[in-house]
């Protein structure tokens, strides 16, 4: 009896508070965009990465359904006084980051962590001024999701706070066309956990 009489009561939850369902619609549809514009881009001769046999073929990147429990508010210690970097690519080019701080967040019941980055030098371009790099690798890494990790973008938030969305996470370039240089993520950002939202890999291995 006791599930459906949490059944019962969630149900009656959302009825009564109409907001909370609306406000679950609004960011599933959030996600849906981002994941159908990049969709779009990769699609489109005129900007896509991707080599030319694979975008005769292309038909859309593969995702896991859009699950937000894989959307976490999490806390940002910053870490003002790291030390640069620089950071292995699938290159010999070793860009320079540096620390940014570290984000504390539970998932599926268990307390994790993970370091965020910024460029060491800054970047050139004003709309990337409060940009955060977060890279990740998990136990999907080579086992449904890419191998060499994934990514999410960030910005800074004015307070201590601010929103992870796994659903979120892409590939590097270099998963689609090994002309490109991208950075790999650093051991500190292995999570022992499986994420199976965002992206997958583009193809089996």
């Amino acid at each position: 009896m006791k599930p459906i009489i949490t059944l019962f009561f969630l149900s009656s939850l959302v009825l009564q508070h109409p907001v909370i369902a609306q406000n679950k619609d609004r960011i599933i549809q959030e996600i849906q965009d981002y994941q159908d514009k990049m969709d779009g881009e990769f699609a489109d001769p005129e900007q896509s990465i991707l080599k030319p046999e694979d975008l005769s073929q292309f038909k859309g990147l593969k995702w896991y359904p859009i699950n937000l429990d894989y959307r976490v508010t999490a806390l940002l210690e910053r870490t003002p006084n790291a030390t640069p970097f620089l950071m292995p690519t699938t290159t010999e080019r070793r860009p320079e980051y540096v620390q940014y701080g570290i984000l504390y967040f539970t998932l599926n019941d268990q307390e994790l962590q993970l370091p965020v980055y910024r460029s060491a030098p800054g970047y050139d371009d004003p709309q990337y001024v409060d940009y955060l790099f977060c890279p990740f690798t998990d136990w999907t890494s080579g086992d449904g999701a890419y191998g060499g990790g994934r990514y999410i973008d960030l910005r800074i938030p004015e307070g201590d706070r601010l929103i992870l969305d796994f659903n979120k996470s892409y590939n590097p370039y270099c998963a689609y066309n090994e002309r490109y240089s991208c950075p790999i993520p650093p051991k500190e950002n292995d999570l022992p956990v499986r994420i199976e939202a965002g992206i997958k890999a583009f193809k089996e291995h």
